[in-house]
C-alpha cells in the first residue's frame, strides 16, 4: 500500500515509538539475565527495524547513531561483548536520545537541533570503550569497502519496478537503492529506462524506471522486503535468493506443516507479504477459470524457484495437521473512536426515550438488545491490558534506585486487566508519582533494611485486578511504612486538625493528600516539597476514582487506587427523590429493601441481623420535599462498606451516558456527572464513594455540635 508522505511519516513515528519502548523494556529484561539470546536478538532487532525505517525518510542523523548502536549489539549477539549493568546504563540513555529524535521528527523537526547532536557524540563516546578491541564507535559505523564481500553472506538479485506515483508520494527511488547499501553491499545496478516516453511527454513527478540490484548480505529476506513496505502498493518488486539449495536443505529438515505458504514462509524462501500477494493473484486468475495451485503462481510470477516450491511441496506432504491463523490487530485512530463511542451514547438517550407499545414491544426489545452489544463492542475498542503501562516503571525503578544506592527488585502482577486507554493515559502520571515516593520515602537503603533484619533488596509491587465493575492498581512496598505519630504531629503544627483531635488510622493517612503536606527531614531531587500527593488525589478524583492508604509500621505501606473501567457509558440503577432523579452505578448496588417505617426517625435498620446506616438523599442534598409514602433502601458496597440510600421510588436499571458537568461545579462533592434521560431530564450520577465519606463527616460535626450544647449550661453557668 502507498501512502501519502505525511501519513507515512506518521506511521514511522507510531511504529518507532513501539520499538523503543519494546527497546527499552529488552534492556531491562537483559540486565536481570545477561545470557537470555531470545532478548538480545529482538533488541537488536528493534534497532535494526529502527534504522531501517529511519533510512527511508532520510533521516541520516538517526540512522547513523541507530546504526552504532546496532553494531554494538551485533558484537553482544556474536558474544565478543559482555552484557554488564555498565552497558546497560549507556544503552538506556542512547534509548532516550532515540525517543527524543523521533519525538522531534513528530513535531516538524527533521534535522536534530545543537544540543541533541552534542549530546549524540558525548553518548557515542560512551560506547566506544565497549567496541571489540576498543575500536571507537565511529569506526563500528563505517560501511564496508564496496570491492569486500565478507565471506558466509548470501547474495539476492533484486528486480524492483516502483509504481509510477512514489515519487509523488515522497519516496525517492534512490533513496531506497542507497539504503540497501546499508545491508550489505551492492554489488551490481543495472537501470531500465525502457519505459521513458518522449521528452515532451514527460512527467517530472512520474517514475519511468526500474532496477535490477545484486545485494550481497547477511540480511533475510524479510529484511530485505520491509526497505520496500511504503511503496508495495502500485510496485513489482522481485526478490530471488541466488543459491537455492541452502533452502532446499532447510526446507527438508523443517518440522511437518500443512501449508505450502507456510512452509516456504519460515524457510526465509518467500515474505509473508509475498505469499499474500500470490493469493491475491490465485483469487484473480480463479475467476476466469478453474482451480490454480498457489505452487504454480509462485513459479509463474517469479517468487520462488522451481526446485524450491518443489521442496516445499513434498514437505507439504507429509502431515495433515492444520495450522491455526495468526491473530490480527489493526491501529485505530482515536478520534474515530472517540466519536464511534459519542455516537453510541447518543443513540443509547434516543432509545430510552422510545415509547413502547403492545405492537412494538418486541421489536423494540430486539433494539434494545443490538444497541448493547454494539455498546459492549464499542467500549471494548477502547480497553488496552494495563501491563503496558506497568512495565514502564521498570525503568523508573532502575534509574531511581541508582540515584539512590538502593536496592529494589519491582513485581508487577495483573497486567492482563484491562481499562480504557484514556484512563491508562491519565493515570500514568500519578502513578509515577507513587512509584517514586515508595522508593524515596518508603523501602529503605541497604544499611538500614539489615539492621532491621530485613533483606537488603526491597520489594516493590504494582498489581492490578478488576473489582465490582472498577480497576484497582495497587502501589506496595515492604520499607518502614508511615509513621502515624509524625504525620499526625505535623498536620497539627500546621493547623489541619486541632490539638488533643481523635483521628482513625485511615483519616491519619488521608492527611498526606493535603497540599504541602510533607514530614521529609530534607528535599531531595525526588521529594520532600509537599508537592505531588495532592496532585495525585485531584487527578485520581478527576477520573471518578478514589484513593486510600494502608500501612503497617516497619513492615512497609499500599496505596490503592479504585478507577472506573471506562469514562464514556456505564450500567446504571435509575432513582427517584422527589421530583429529582439520580443515578446509582449498578456496579455498586448490592440489593434492594423497602424502608422499614420503624425506622423513620433513626439513621441505621437492621438487614437481617446486620446493622445499615443509611443516608437520606433528601436530607443530604437539601430537597425540602414531603417524604413518599412507601420509600426503599437502595444498598450500595464501597471498599467492603455497606449503606443504605433512602429514596422515593426505583425506576430500574438504566445505561447511563456519562456527561461532565464542567468547571463551574468542579468543586461539587457526591457526583460525578450527569446523565440525558429518554424524557429529556438531567439525571445527576451518584458517587457512592465520596457520597459516603461527606455525610460520614457531617453527621461527625453534627454529633459534635449536639455534645457541645449539651454541655455548655454546666460550663458557662454563673
Amino acid at each position: 500500500m502507498a501512502f501519502p508522505a505525511d501519513e507515512a511519516l506518521d506511521i514511522f513515528i507510531t511504529e518507532a515509538r513501539e520499538l523503543l519502548e519494546s527497546f527499552e523494556e529488552g534492556l531491562l529484561q537483559l540486565e536481570a539475565d545477561p545470557d537470555d539470546a531470545e532478548t538480545i536478538n529482538a533488541i537488536f532487532r528493534s534497532a535494526h527495524t529502527l534504522k531501517g525505517s529511519s533510512g527511508l525518510f532520510g533521516l541520516n542523523h538517526l540512522v547513523g547513531f541507530a546504526h552504532v548502536v546496532e553494531t554494538l549489539l551485533g558484537h553482544v549477539r556474536e558474544g565478543a561483548v559482555r552484557v554488564t549493568p555498565e552497558l546497560i546504563s549507556v544503552l538506556l540513555p542512547c534509548a532516550d536520545h532515540i525517543t527524543r529524535y523521533v519525538e522531534g521528527v513528530a513535531e516538524g523537526r527533521p534535522e536534530p537541533s545543537p544540543a541533541e547532536a552534542a549530546e549524540a557524540q558525548a553518548l557515542l563516546a560512551r560506547l566506544a570503550p565497549f567496541e571489540p578491541g576498543g575500536a571507537g564507535p565511529q569506526q563500528s559505523a563505517a560501511a564496508a569497502p564496496a570491492a569486500e564481500v565478507p565471506a558466509g553472506l548470501r547474495d539476492w538479485s533484486l528486480r524492483l519496478r516502483l509504481g509510477p506515483d512514489c515519487l509523488r508520494n515522497g519516496m525517492d527511488p534512490l533513496s531506497l537503492l542507497r539504503y540497501l547499501g546499508s545491508l550489505g553491499t551492492v554489488t551490481r545496478v543495472v537501470v531500465d529506462d525502457s519505459a521513458l516516453p518522449e521528452a515532451s511527454d514527460l512527467d517530472p513527478e512520474t517514475n519511468y524506471l526500474a532496477f535490477e540490484v545484486e545485494l550481497c548480505t547477511e540480511a533475510a529476506k524479510a529484511e530485505i522486503e520491509s526497505v520496500f513496505d511504503f511503496v508495495r502498493e502500485g510496485s513489482d518488486i522481485r526478490i530471488v535468493a541466488g543459491d537455492h539449495d541452502e533452502f532446499v536443505d532447510r526446507i527438508a529438515s523443517m518440522p511437518d506443516r500443512d501449508r505450502l505458504g507456510d512452509v516456504l514462509q519460515h524457510s526465509g524462501a518467500v515474505t509473508q507479504g509475498e505469499i499474500d500477494e500470490a493469493l491475491r493473484i490465485q483469487r484473480e486468475r480463479e475467476r476466469g477459470a478453474g482451480p490454480v495451485p498457489i505452487g504454480q503462481v509462485l513459479i509463474e510470477e517469479g517468487i520462488a524457484p522451481p526446485a524450491v516450491v518443489e521442496a516445499a511441496l513434498s514437505r507439504q506432504r507429509r502431515t495433515a495437521d492444520s495450522r491455526s491463523a495468526d491473530t490480527q490487530s489493526i491501529r485505530i485512530d482515536a478520534g474515530r473512536l472517540d466519536r464511534l463511542i459519542d455516537l453510541v451514547g447518543e443513540l443509547v438517550i434516543a432509545q430510552a426515550g422510545v415509547s413502547i407499545t403492545d405492537q412494538l414491544s418486541e421489536a423494540q426489545g430486539e433494539v434494545t438488545r443490538l444497541i448493547d452489544e454494539v455498546r459492549h463492542s464499542a467500549l471494548a475498542l477502547r480497553m488496552v491490558p494495563i501491563g503496558m503501562t506497568l512495565r514502564r516503571f521498570e525503568r523508573v525503578v532502575r534509574d531511581v534506585c541508582v540515584d539512590l544506592g538502593k536496592e529494589v527488585h519491582l513485581s508487577i502482577t495483573g497486567g492482563d486487566a484491562e481499562m480504557d486507554k484514556a484512563l491508562v493515559e491519565r493515570i500514568s502520571d500519578p502513578l509515577l508519582h507513587l512509584v517514586r515516593n515508595s522508593l524515596d520515602h518508603g523501602i529503605e537503603s541497604p544499611g538500614e533494611r539489615r539492621k532491621a533484619g530485613k533483606p537488603a533488596q526491597g520489594q516493590l509491587r504494582l498489581n492490578a485486578y478488576h473489582d465490582a465493575g472498577n480497576i484497582v492498581i495497587e502501589v506496595s512496598d515492604d520499607g518502614k511504612g508511615l509513621d502515624r505519630d509524625r504525620i499526625l504531629a505535623k498536620a497539627v503544627d500546621r493547623g489541619l486538625v486541632p490539638a488533643g483531635a481523635t483521628l482513625s488510622d485511615h483519616e491519619v493517612y488521608d492527611l498526606i493528600f493535603e497540599p504541602g503536606f510533607s514530614t521529609a527531614e530534607k528535599i531531595s531531587n525526588l521529594s520532600g516539597r509537599g508537592v505531588g500527593m495532592d496532585v495525585v488525589r485531584r487527578n485520581v478524583a478527576a477520573l471518578r476514582g478514589s484513593i486510600e492508604v494502608e500501612s503497617v509500621r516497619g513492615h512497609g505501606a499500599t496505596i490503592r487506587i479504585r478507577l472506573p473501567l471506562t469514562l464514556a457509558i456505564i450500567d446504571g440503577f435509575l432513582v427517584a427523590v422527589g421530583a429529582s432523579s439520580f443515578i446509582v452505578p449498578l456496579d455498586r448496588v448490592t440489593e434492594c429493601v423497602e424502608f422499614p417505617t420503624s425506622d423513620h426517625d433513626r439513621d441505621h435498620m437492621n438487614l437481617r441481623g446486620e446493622v445499615l446506616p443509611f443516608i437520606r438523599l433528601n436530607h443530604l442534598f437539601g430537597l425540602h420535599e414531603q417524604d413518599a409514602r412507601r420509600q426503599s433502601v437502595v444498598v450500595v458496597e464501597q471498599s467492603g462498606q455497606r449503606t443504605g440510600l433512602v429514596v422515593d421510588a426505583l425506576l430500574g436499571e438504566f445505561q447511563t451516558v456519562i456527561k461532565p458537568l464542567g468547571p463551574l461545579f468542579s468543586s461539587l462533592k457526591c457526583v460525578s456527572g450527569s446523565t440525558i434521560l429518554g424524557n429529556g431530564d438531567v439525571a445527576l450520577i451518584l458517587d457512592v464513594g465520596p457520597l459516603i465519606t461527606e455525610y460520614a463527616d457531617l453527621e461527625q460535626t453534627r454529633y459534635a455540635r449536639t455534645s457541645n450544647t449539651h454541655r455548655r449550661p454546666a460550663t458557662t453557668r454563673s
